[in-house]
């Protein structure tokens, strides 16, 4: 990593930890305050996880799969997610509409590009969805390789291999120049998950730690904290969002560990905990901030 600063100068403006701490405390008082509504188009495994984890930040969920149903939920909402895990045939039509509904209300949606380089019907449904710019990209260290590649705008597309399922098998780090890359290409923001968390909107680089190592023993954490990104995308803007996220999960995940000590009610207890950290407690988890 390299050297972390307090504070950065952009076009003679100072930006310091100190502020975004705080633009991180008032999204998510009005997080609580809002219970904004954004739709998920979400993989099967997980959607009951984040639908609940939604529910807990202080957001509200809808999950559909129908192409009508999702731009139904881009009108009606205020940012929708969209998770490339378990496909269907009908993604063709759903994930496409509802991102292009979305690009063109523009109204914030997340993506995460679980399981890329598996199937041709995913590898080009990211392609089509590249012209749609997402407003926050999450994903492991490889996924995020994987898709600046695909995209051609750092490495190849033989970067897709680098990726085993759903796991990674880079350092966060290594990801570093591939999620700057989206990230300018996007003009929003990238979360790259990890031992230390990065959120980057392609000027700045942020570090975010915390969380539970049981968080790699139960399926879902990656894909709910998509939906919980979501929510944060309706009330603030994409790098506020991430970083509030993304606190949010360390926060809780933090605290999670000192009640359970197993996977199965540690999950339990994270639900809980997303709904009792406080507003000061994520704005002042772990932040280091430097120049992308």
């Amino acid at each position: 990593m390299e050297q972390i600063v307090r504070s950065l100068v952009f076009g003679g403006i100072v930006i310091t930890t100190d502020e975004i701490r705080q633009n991180i405390e008032q999204a998510v008082e009005k997080l609580r305050a809002e219970n904004p509504m954004a739709g998920s188009v979400t993989n099967t495994v997980t959607i009951d996880f984040v639908a609940n984890a939604q529910l807990a930040v202080g957001g509200s969920a809808a999950m559909v799969y129908l192409p009508d149903e999702a731009e139904c939920l881009v009108a009606a909402g205020g940012a929708i997610y969209l998770n490339m895990g378990t496909q269907f045939p009908v993604y063709t039509e759903t994930i496409p509409r509802a991102a292009a509904a979305a690009y063109k209300s523009d109204t914030p949606w997340v993506i995460d590009p679980v399981g890329i380089g598996i199937g041709e019907q995913r590898t080009q449904l990211l392609l089509e969805v590249k012209q749609y710019k997402p407003t926050i990209i999450r994903g492991n260290a490889s996924e995020i390789i994987a898709l600046a590649g695909l995209w051609d705008l750092e490495g190849t597309t033989d970067d897709m291999a680098r990726v085993r399922g759903v796991d990674s098998t880079d350092e966060v780090l290594s990801a570093r120049g591939a999620a700057i890359a989206l990230a300018r290409y996007t003009g929003g923001a990238v979360v790259v998950s990890g031992e230390t968390d990065l959120v980057t909107d392609g000027k700045i680089v942020a570090y975010s730690k915390g969380g539970s190592s049981l968080m790699s023993k139960v399926t879902g954490f990656g894909c709910s904290q998509g939906g919980v990104l979501a929510a944060y995308a309706c009330i603030t803007d994409p790098f506020t969002a991430a970083l509030a996220g993304v606190a949010h999960y360390n926060v809780a995940g933090t605290a999670a560990q000192k009640h359970a000590n197993a996977p199965a009610s540690f999950k339990v207890t994270f639900i809980d905990e997303l709904y009792l950290s406080t507003p000061l407690d994520i704005a002042h988890n772990s932040l280091e901030i430097e120049e992308a």
